[in-house]
């Protein structure tokens, strides 16, 4: 298995903080970037052999210097899919069809956004995939509207397979969010590739869910602990209080 983080958007809501530093790499607490958690979490995946991070022309230089430094127990190798702005984005799906070309990836994938500070362990995501054995993908309930209107929202079957799921709903038909953290077995990786042909938007990750499970099941994962979307000033400091507090 290998695990792609995806590290390639602009964050042009944490400008000027992000205007030329990446957001994953902001500090929650004093010395450790928001992406050390992620990472963390990724090592305890005994199968997860090798991390590959999708960034920007812009932010490469900050990832490879930051990968270069961790030393990580689990090689991480940083590729640059040399857009320069938000208007030039190749978008999340593209982003991640990019790097399995690149990397000639041919593996089952955890595929995870770089913003994206969560509690729930991994393993347990992990875990459950296997007793799928098909395309799983993180959810959780939010029962303010205003917040679900920011997700792809799934409405599920009794064994917990999406039976309906809309990107970014004014009117959500369910309360279950499907957050950025999803598992998919090597045979989808093909599906990617017809996902962008057919002309399919490539931006947000949950409009090749809403593709997917028209075509075959595809399961989520109700995990228990939070998920924090780091995508804002007030989410940052947030999340900064939260886990400060932690400290003390």
């Amino acid at each position: 298995m290998k695990c792609i983080l995806l590290c390639a958007g602009y964050a042009t809501r944490l400008f000027p903080l992000t205007k030329n530093f990446p957001k994953a790499l902001l500090e929650i607490e004093e010395g450790k970037p928001l992406l050390n958690y992620i990472v963390e979490e990724v090592n305890t995946i005994p199968e997860v052999d090798g991390i590959a991070l999708i960034t920007n022309e812009r932010y490469a230089p900050h990832f490879t210097k930051w990968a270069e430094e961790l030393h990580n127990e689990k090689t991480i190798t940083v590729y640059n899919d040399h857009t320069t702005s938000n208007e030039d984005r190749l978008g999340a799906i593209g982003d991640i069809h990019y790097v399995i070309n690149k990397a000639g990836i041919d593996d089952d994938v955890l595929i995870i956004a770089g913003d994206n500070l969560f509690t729930y362990p991994l393993k347990k995501v992990i875990e459950y995939y296997h007793t799928k054995n098909a395309p799983v993908v993180c959810a959780t309930e939010i029962d303010d509207v205003n917040i679900l209107r920011g997700f792809a929202v799934a409405e599920l079957n009794e064994k917990d397979q999406i039976m309906n799921l809309i990107e970014k709903p004014q009117t959500p038909p369910t309360n279950i969010a499907v957050y950025a953290t999803y598992v998919y077995p090597k045979e989808i990786l093909d599906q990617i590739r017809h996902y962008l042909e057919e002309g399919n938007n490539p931006d947000a990750p949950g409009y090749f869910v809403e593709y997917l499970y028209k075509k075959m099941p595809v399961y989520a994962y109700r995990f228990e602990g939070e998920c924090y979307d780091v995508g804002t000033h007030e989410a940052l400091d947030q999340v900064r209080k939260i886990y400060q507090k932690k400290l003390k």
